[in-house]
């Protein structure tokens, strides 16, 4: 999976270890991530609670039932502070996770992160669970040379979410949790809601296929709601094509959006180049 990334045009960053089995490749953006994952040691899925939470066995379930989005990280520059905003909100945080990963650099430097989570489990939907993350070494994450795509692109700028219509106010009140009622914005078909980088989109399955296709067959029968989209900021979509043509990706192209099919293909991920974001220029 990281292969077919990086031939879409990413910088994909080495595979790198957690301590607690699971381990990671990263598209580096200015202060967000896009991250592939698996295990590579089910041994330590155990490792590092937080409270009742298990950030290796919660992948492991995941990727055991089917591939896609299982958490999504908010950055944070302070982690405690911004936990205490969300439990003020109602959010409840399981819990805190100190702990560091061996990176090598691009010069061939080897070094060390360290980093707090803050886990935002949702036991419920375990699909919207979030974790509030602060890099306390950021020029280890942040390396300007990971952070050049030679497709262009330079961020997320939006996640979309299927929800159905019963079970929107149930995500309307989690995202209003993590970003503020004055972050959410009605439309037609569901709603968003804003982000440091972008917006959450929700809406009905209905809606999802008119925006990008039909479902995978893993997603049709998922329990929603869960998120199955990822659009990357893409200035110059004339960037991106080359990399399509040469991986012999397939898309469909409209409204400044190139949208990638199958999503199976992704990791059960729509994932879009996205040169015209929502809620920009309107």
């Amino acid at each position: 999976m990281r292969a077919r990334y990086a031939a879409l045009g990413f910088t994909m960053t080495p595979v790198g270890k957690h301590p607690w089995g699971t381990s990671t490749a990263l598209a580096m953006f200015d202060r967000c991530l896009l991250e592939l994952m698996s295990i590579y040691d089910e041994r330590l899925i155990d490792v590092s609670p937080a409270g009742d939470f298990r950030f290796g066995r919660l992948i492991r379930d995941h990727l055991a039932e089917r591939e896609g989005i299982s958490m999504q990280a908010l950055n944070s520059d302070d982690a405690e502070g911004d936990a205490a905003i969300v439990a003020a909100r109602g959010i409840r945080c399981q819990g805190t996770i100190e702990f560091g990963r061996d990176v090598t650099l691009p010069d061939g430097r080897q070094d060390r992160t360290a980093t707090t989570l803050k886990i935002l489990h949702e036991p419920e939907f375990p699909r919207l669970t979030n974790f509030i993350c602060q890099q306390h070494r950021p020029e280890l994450i942040y390396v300007p040379k990971w952070m050049d795509h030679p497709n262009g692109t330079t961020g997320i700028c939006q996640v979309t979410m299927l929800a159905p219509p019963a079970l929107q106010p149930r995500v309307r009140e989690r995202l209003a949790g993590l970003y503020g009622a004055a972050a959410i914005r009605e439309m037609p078909e569901g709603f968003a809601a804003r982000t440091g980088n972008g917006h959450y989109v929700v809406g009905d399955r209905a809606f999802v296929e008119r925006s990008y296709g039909a479902l995978p067959q893993a997603l049709v029968d998922a329990a929603p709601p869960f998120c199955l989209s990822i659009h990357v900021r893409t200035p110059d979509l004339d960037r991106v094509r080359p990399f399509l043509k040469a991986a012999r990706a397939t898309y469909r192209e409209e409204a400044g959006k190139l949208i990638l099919q199958p999503a199976e293909d992704y990791g059960n991920i729509f994932l879009v180049f996205d040169s015209a974001p929502f809620g920009e220029g309107a």
